[in-house]
């Protein structure tokens, strides 16, 4: 076989059929879910004005060295970025149209990030989430929490751990800083090579790191919640006395920062322990009290999550959950006699909101019964010289033990939903 002129882009890839079925069935399933709690979709734009995302944090790695970003063709050029996350562009979009809060809105789709593709992670992936903005109340911060471990719950994983921290906020955070950049400086020496340069630029990013040889001094950091103010605090206790409420587990993460600078309080994130390795996340998020206003908005609290799919089906693959869908298909038809009536069949089936599908081009019996047996069909229907002499199909199962009959045309609708319904 000839090599392919095109390949799809290092870190992409073609999601083909049946990947492509589970999928989107993953993304109807947490439509459904947020659905049930008040959650709107939005639709947002797949790039936006570059200043938008560089809210992220300047001295963050998504900022620095991750993002697709170029100039249009206006005059002057507009300078813009592929969306590495949606959070800013939600909040872009908040601060644009004003809608009444709480705003409760929930979103798929892919986003784009430059960085070493590996296992669950791509430089286009995609995610579903959801956005809460308008509200401080910690009882948010439950919802949504609780939103994610159910969803994942839905696809059968059992696997999965919470973990959870508070990040302060402005009153409270500078003192930590404070205390954190003395104990790094302190160690520098004994930091990796990557982290010490980490350390002029955001020290905060250092314990994110998974490097072995930064794990004894991250470990002897101290915690922020050792730093938060009473208001910081209470709020933290109010979001944890709600998970114990609804019986949700969750694990204390000191070090849990994730990677964005406009978290405040409530940080969390959703581990597969199913997949083992330091790569094992299935999802995070927490709260922003201050994106929107950086964005020109009003003050605005806020509080979401990012949840990566490709990531959870790996995770389903590795606990033996949430299998593909079966084929939309019911009946593969199967015309010996032209093609003609294939076509008058698939019609009868398929204005019935029955799915069905056929072969082309006069194939034989035998081909045409393998293209079936390959379309997952439970049933086909067999057209041939004496089916039509006789007004009639044969209506053969192809996965169970009924065998096959002679069915009237005009009841096979009637025949194949009685088949299917039982």
């Amino acid at each position: 076989m000839a090599e392919p002129t095109f390949r799809a882009p290092k870190g992409t890839r073609d999601i083909l059929p049946p990947d492509s079925g589970r999928l989107r069935a993953l993304i109807d399933e947490f439509a459904a879910a947020a659905g049930l709690r008040g959650f709107g979709e939005v639709v947002s734009p797949m790039f936006e004005d570059l200043g938008v995302f560089k809210r992220l944090g300047e001295e963050t790695d998504v900022v620095t060295k991750e993002m697709f970003d170029f100039l249009d063709k206006g005059d002057p050029p507009q300078h813009l970025a592929l969306r590495p996350e949606l959070t800013a562009s939600i909040c872009r979009a908040y601060a644009e149209h004003r809608p009444v809060p709480p705003w409760k809105i929930w979103y798929e789709g892919p986003q784009f990030r430059y960085e070493q593709p590996q296992a669950g992670r791509y430089r286009q992936f995609t995610q579903v989430g959801v956005e809460v903005l308008g509200a401080d109340d910690p009882q948010v911060d439950v919802d949504v929490i609780s939103l994610g471990w159910d969803f994942y719950r839905t696809l059968g994983l059992r696997q999965v751990e919470l973990v959870i921290n508070s990040m302060g906020d402005a009153s409270c955070r500078p003192q930590y800083m404070a205390a954190l950049t003395d104990h790094l400086v302190g160690h520098r020496s004994d930091l990796s090579p990557q982290s010490q340069v980490t350390l002029d630029r955001n020290p905060l990013r250092i314990l994110d790191s998974k490097r072995d040889e930064d794990q004894a001094v991250i470990a002897a950091a101290p915690s922020m919640v050792d730093y938060l103010n009473e208001e910081c605090s209470v709020h933290f206790e109010e979001v944890r006395a709600g998970l114990d409420a609804l019986g949700i587990p969750y694990s204390m993460s000191p070090r849990l920062v994730r990677g964005f600078d406009y978290y405040t309080k409530t940080v969390f994130e959703f581990v597969g322990d199913a997949l083992g390795g330091s790569q094992n996340a299935v999802g995070g998020g927490g709260r922003y009290d201050r994106l929107v206003e950086d964005l020109g908005g009003p003050p605005t609290a806020g509080i979401g999550f990012a949840l990566g799919v490709d990531r959870i089906l790996l995770a389903c693959d590795a606990e033996g959950v949430f299998p593909g869908p079966a084929t939309a298909v019911s009946v593969f038809v199967v015309d010996v006699t032209g093609g003609g009536h294939a076509l008058d069949v698939c019609t009868r089936l398929r204005e019935a909101g029955i799915g069905a599908d056929r072969a082309y081009g006069g194939r034989s019996m035998k081909a045409q019964m393998k293209v079936a047996d390959r379309s997952g069909a439970p049933f086909a229907a067999i057209i041939g010289e004496d089916e039509v002499a006789a007004g009639e199909v044969t209506l053969r199962d192809l996965r169970g033990e009924a065998g096959q009959r002679r069915v009237a045309l005009d009841d096979l609708v009637r025949d194949v939903r009685a088949l299917t319904t039982n």
